[in-house]
């Protein structure tokens, strides 16, 4: 586990390094360069990732539950907290996508504002639902 994070720690600060280079270098703007250091991180810090969480998660897991609940019930803590957080990530980026193009349309025409808040409030929608499952998955437990 301390290899692990060892591991990360080095290639977190590996790559603010290398960044920091770059900056004061002003060397490999282009986006092709970009991308492949992009491409060299992801590859590096993923799988690392990974390794931790499969050694780190069941401890979670099992640190979730209380007296008298099995493990089972820790994943499901982790099931509702994970289903309200990426609903509310996804309504977020939703919103503000919908929202800019809404401003765009609606200073071309101002007629239109009404049409565009419903599109604004169905990206919201996708929170709601996010929530409503999280309550459904903490009912069953």
């Amino acid at each position: 586990m301390k290899i692990i994070l060892a591991m990360m720690v080095f290639v977190v600060l590996s790559t603010i390094g290398l960044g920091l280079k770059i900056w004061i270098n002003n060397e490999n703007k282009t986006q092709s360069g970009l991308k492949k250091l992009f491409i060299g991180n992801l590859v590096g810090f993923t799988p690392l990732v990974a390794m931790a969480l499969l050694i780190i998660v069941p401890d979670l897991v099992f640190a979730a539950t209380t007296e008298g609940l099995s493990s089972s019930a820790g994943l499901g803590f982790i099931a509702a907290a994970l289903s309200t957080g990426m609903a509310a990530i996804g309504a977020g980026y939703a919103v503000g996508v919908v929202g800019s193009a809404a401003l765009g349309a609606v200073s071309e025409d101002e007629k239109i504002l009404g049409k565009t808040l419903i599109f604004v409030g169905l990206a919201e929608g996708i929170a709601i639902y996010g929530l409503i499952i999280s309550i459904l998955i903490l009912g069953r437990l």
